[in-house]
């Protein structure tokens, strides 16, 4: 498994949010990025606990962690463990009062209860092999867009009433 940090969420050129996962170590694992392909709630989610910005209401995975630690358990680390037909697969170790446990996941939401749980990200090192690019075909964009949609979320969560969504 390799280790890898998150080095930016950004658009691709059909306007599709995707993560960037770099290797922590890359004298061993190369200048390389992983992308992962995710929705838009999920990358403001990630972008929210990796800028530790915080947000007015608690997010799904924030809700998720405040169950944890109540629960007197712990996210040990997440491994995105495999490839099929393009759709990344992941895991989430838990450590209980019982024991580790380990749950399926899908990338993002793993991604995102790890950065707020200052968890460690492994990848498989045959889903790195087979879908992570040379960093240099891939341009961040600095952050300015990801800062805007960041502030445009947070108006979004301040004003929302709980009866727009009744049916």
């Amino acid at each position: 498994m390799i280790r890898v940090h998150v080095v930016g969420v950004a658009l691709d050129p059909a306007q599709q949010h995707v993560i960037l996962l770099k290797p922590v170590d890359t004298t061993t694992d190369g200048d390389r990025v992983l992308p992962v392909w995710i929705g838009p709630q999920e990358a403001m989610s990630i972008l929210v606990a990796i800028e530790r910005t915080g947000s007015p209401r608690p997010l799904a995975h924030d809700l998720m962690t405040a169950m944890l630690g109540e629960l007197s358990a712990s996210v040990d680390r997440v491994e995105i463990t495999h490839l099929d037909e393009g759709t990344f697969h992941a895991r989430v170790v838990v450590n209980t009062p019982a024991g580790p446990r380990t749950f399926d996941s899908r990338p993002s939401d793993a991604i995102a209860l790890a950065a707020r749980a200052d968890a460690p990200i492994l990848v498989a090192d045959a889903v790195f092999d087979e879908a992570a690019v040379p960093d240099e075909t891939v341009e961040l964009d600095g952050g300015g867009a990801d800062d805007d949609r960041v502030e445009e979320f947070r108006r979004f969560l301040d004003d929302v009433d709980p009866e727009d969504f009744q049916g």
